[in-house]
């Protein structure tokens, strides 16, 4: 990895280099910043298409005008992260600004300015970097450093905003009268200089609104959901491809071998994938990916592909190493699977957002008394919870530009709230026997099951984006052994 330029110091017997006059590089002389002003091709795009998704952020912008009369709206995109030294960690964009703009650049910022009866919308960003002071050669974020940024007019064209420099913005936001919110906790800088013009409380009422906003997908969106499931489906096939190398290396093997897919096909991974072999499969969130991959074990892969938009998907799968399930691997397979399927069956317009965990939780419930590993009647174990000593956890999420999307919704219009066309969930029930559990059978232990689906709410049930893979036992099995044949 190349380092940015350091000044030349000159030897001591000869006459020190001439310091450019505008004094923000020492050690470049004039006659090299000078000459690199020059002699450069005009790049400028001219020919340049608003995104794919223009007119579906204007009518989101439009949403928020109408729920924030007479209020200036600041939401910003968020900044570089150091992730060691002089390096940087991959940046994106904050969900809210991205969702209303379409734009993923960092210091970016969207604000919607009072103006008659709505908003004029303004995107705020860097320039491209300047050649006439040198910051495009001298400057680790300059244009030869971190590639070209579009320029203002560019970006007037692709996004359908009009676009200022950001450089100016903090110092016009510590100027401005009336009332404010900021979408908090990207840009420090945007904050400081809104200090005594804005509330939490009121700021958080911007933060919810946009998070209930997501609640319902678009077409765009739902289009968007598809790809990166299908992206993800292709993703699952890879690994299957290679369960011999990950028995030869690790689970690193199997996060590694998404990892290409979802890099080729798209953005990144949606969250850091699940590639949890043996009892790994046990830990909820197992990222380490560093056990061993072991004939005869199961494979809990939990991963997700994120689009260029970041749309994300969000699937597992609980495959046999081998490709063959056990008596009892099979046993426990099928009992995930068929609360999976009464899970499935709950989502539909109307019902209850708690609906389709609760009838997949009453399967489970079911089978642990039927096991004899819990004293039913199955009414009482549900009651008290009992169940959840290995189902452990929620039976899904809503899905969409992050893998938990909406959290910052209310709790009556999400866990309490109705099922509408265009939202778009996660149906995931699981069963996990730790392999220190001394209340279960030897055997049990160190198994763990999980079978996650995207389902999208339509107008008359449910459909599921990610049909496409496998999930009975039987079909898992031959689905397997086709692509390893």
């Amino acid at each position: 990895m190349a380092e940015e330029l350091i000044p030349e110091t000159p030897d001591e017997s000869e006459e020190p280099i001439k310091q450019r006059k505008n004094g923000l590089y020492p050690g470049v002389s004039d006659e090299l910043a000078e000459n690199m002003k020059s002699g450069w091709a005009d790049t400028e795009l001219r020919d340049l298409e608003p995104i794919p998704q223009a007119a579906e952020t204007a009518a989101r912008r439009a949403a928020l005008s109408a729920r924030f009369p007479g209020e200036r709206l600041v939401i910003p995109a968020g900044n570089l992260k150091t992730r060691s030294n002089d390096t940087e960690y991959a940046f994106r964009a904050s969900v809210e600004y991205a969702y209303l703009t379409g734009n993923q650049t960092e210091d970016g910022v969207l604000v919607l300015e009072p103006k008659g009866e709505g908003h004029e919308a303004t995107i705020y960003l860097l320039p491209r970097s300047d050649r006439e002071n040198g910051e495009f050669w001298l400057d680790g974020q300059g244009e030869l450093w971190v590639g070209r940024r579009h320029s203002l007019t560019e970006a007037g064209t692709l996004y359908g905003i009009p676009a200022s420099d950001v450089r100016e913005l903090a110092g016009a936001l510590r100027e401005a009268t009336g009332p404010v919110r900021v979408v908090r906790g990207y840009d420090a800088g945007i904050e400081t200089a809104l200090t005594d013009k804005v509330t939490a409380e009121r700021d958080e009422e911007l933060r919810v609104f946009l998070s209930e906003a997501r609640l319902v997908k678009d077409e765009f969106e739902v289009g968007e959901l598809q790809k990166a499931v299908d992206s993800t489906v292709r993703g699952f096939e890879d690994v299957v491809k290679v369960l011999d190398k990950a028995e030869a290396t690790s689970e690193r093997y199997i996060e590694g071998t998404f990892f290409l897919r979802a890099r080729v096909e798209g953005n990144d991974v949606g969250y850091g994938t699940i590639a949890a072999a043996g009892p790994h499969a046990c830990t909820l969130h197992w990222v380490r990916n560093d056990g061993a991959v072991r004939s005869g074990e199961l494979l809990l892969l939990d991963a997700g592909v994120e689009t260029h938009t970041y749309y994300t998907a969000d699937v597992t799968r609980t495959l046999p190493i081998n490709g063959r399930f056990s008596d009892l691997q099979r046993k426990i397979y099928d009992a995930v699977y068929e609360a999976q399927e009464a899970g499935i069956a709950a989502v539909k317009p109307g019902a209850k957002y708690r609906d389709f965990h609760d009838a997949a939780q009453r399967v489970l419930a079911e089978k642990l008394v039927e096991w004899g590993l819990v004293e039913g009647p199955v009414e009482r174990v549900l009651e008290l919870g009992l169940q959840r000593r290995w189902t452990l956890h929620g039976t899904g999420h809503m899905l969409g530009m992050d893998v938990h999307d909406c959290a910052a919704a209310r709790v009556e219009a999400y866990v309490d709230g109705t099922l509408e066309p265009g939202m778009c969930l996660t149906v995931e029930p699981g069963l996990y026997f730790q392999a220190d559990d001394l209340t279960v059978p030897e055997e049990y232990r160190g198994i763990g099951v999980r079978i996650e689906d995207d389902i999208l709410v339509t107008e008359d049930g449910n459909r599921n984006l990610s049909a496409a893979l496998p999930r009975r036992s039987d079909e898992v099995e031959a689905w397997m052994a086709s692509l390893k044949g």
